[in-house]
C-alpha cells in the first residue's frame, strides 16, 4: 500500500473518499446515484490516504466482496449490472419526465449512458 506522503494531498484524497462513501450508501437507497463507481473511488482515494480507512472498507460486509471481485478478476456480478442498468433506466426515465433543463438532462443521459457501457464491458463473476 502506497499512502500519499504530501499531507495536504493525503487529506483532501481522505475526504473524496468520504464523500464517495456518503455519495455510494446515499446510491443503495436511490435510484440517482451509481453505488459501484463511487464505492470503488472511495477505495482507491482511502488506498492513496489512509491504511485503516482502505482497511475498513475493504472489511466492510456489504461494500468488501464487490471491492475484492473488481481486485481479483476487475469483474462485476451479472446480478449487480443488471440491478445497475434497471436503476439507470428509471433515473433516466424521471429525468427526462422531470429534468429542469435540457443541457441537463443530455449531460447526465450521455454520463450514464458512459457509465453503462462500462458496468457491460466488464467480466462476470457470480
Amino acid at each position: 500500500m502506497s499512502v500519499v506522503k504530501n499531507k495536504f494531498l493525503r487529506s483532501v484524497l481522505f475526504l473524496c473518499g468520504i464523500i464517495s462513501v456518503t455519495a455510494g450508501f446515499i446510491g443503495v437507497f436511490t435510484p440517482v446515484l451509481p453505488t459501484t463507481p463511487f464505492v470503488l473511488l472511495a477505495a482507491w482515494c482511502f488506498l492513496n490516504s489512509s491504511e485503516k480507512a482502505h482497511q475498513w472498507i475493504h472489511d466492510h460486509r456489504i461494500l468488501g466482496p464487490p471491492l475484492k471481485r473488481w481486485q481479483k478478476h476487475r469483474s462485476i456480478a451479472r446480478s449487480t449490472k443488471i440491478t445497475a442498468t434497471v436503476m439507470i433506466v428509471f433515473s433516466l426515465i424521471i429525468l427526462w419526465l422531470k429534468g429542469p433543463h435540457l443541457g441537463l438532462q443530455i449531460g447526465v443521459t450521455c454520463m450514464l449512458i458512459g457509465v453503462s457501457f462500462f458496468i457491460w464491458t466488464r467480466n462476470e463473476t457470480q
